[in-house]
């Protein structure tokens, strides 16, 4: 499928600004790992996923990352293209956490758009409220959760994206993700599996009662 059949608004548009956004679009393929965008000192422009995932993660003072969201097929990234949304005020990192292909609409051409087409800058105001509300879910999860309980939803969040309880995944990985150090997951992973939850086995994490993890999740 090409550009138009992911762009939710893309109907709404006159012939003129879909050409124009056509002319501009770079498609690009990347490999798992890379680096796709490095904070708001940058403008990438925004990132429309065609297949494969993305990861956003900002940094802390000491140099942890923890991840604010995650992007799959469809989804598109606003805070790639930070130097057009005056209210984000943090540095966003985006790396692909699969090889992945995506376009990329650069944001003076975005900008433009949004000035001239109504749906688009409501389609965007809609896509920055739910970001923004994962933020701030993340910053309550953060506050108020301690950390097995958000270890326990990151397991199981992690073998629902996978589709497998088998989970190829390092103790590091985990740690970026959740703003913690590997020693500390390594101490947590390691009592889950002494409750019987895990197996753990080198770059593997194995989940072996879902149940219980759900139960220590939602655990008040």
């Amino acid at each position: 499928m090409a550009f138009q059949d992911y762009f939710p608004v893309w109907d709404k548009l006159s012939a003129q600004q879909q050409e124009r956004v056509l002319g501009s679009l770079v498609f690009r393929r990347v490999k798992k790992g890379a680096l796709l965008h490095s904070g708001s000192a940058e403008c990438t422009g925004l990132l429309l996923i065609k297949q494969g995932q993305l990861r956003a993660y900002i940094l802390s003072d000491e140099g942890r990352e923890v991840t604010i969201y995650r992007l799959f097929d469809r989804d598109m990234c606003l805070f790639s293209a930070a130097c057009i949304m005056r209210s984000v005020q943090f540095d966003v990192i985006v790396e692909a956490e699969k090889d992945t292909e995506l376009w990329i609409i650069p944001a003076d051409v975005y900008q433009s758009l949004m000035e001239q087409s109504a749906a688009a800058a409501n389609y965007t105001n809609e896509l920055m409220g739910s970001r923004f509300s994962e933020v701030m879910w993340l910053m309550e999860q953060v506050m108020w959760k301690s950390l097995d309980k958000r270890l326990a939803a990151f397991l199981l969040e992690e073998a629902a994206i996978e589709g497998t309880d088998e989970l190829k995944i390092t103790h590091e990985i985990i740690a970026n993700h959740l703003g913690s150090h590997r020693e500390v997951i390594t101490r947590m992973l390691r009592y889950f599996q002494s409750e019987g939850m895990v197996r753990l086995s080198r770059g593997m994490v194995a989940i072996t009662d879902k149940e219980k993890l759900k139960s220590l999740q939602s655990d008040e």
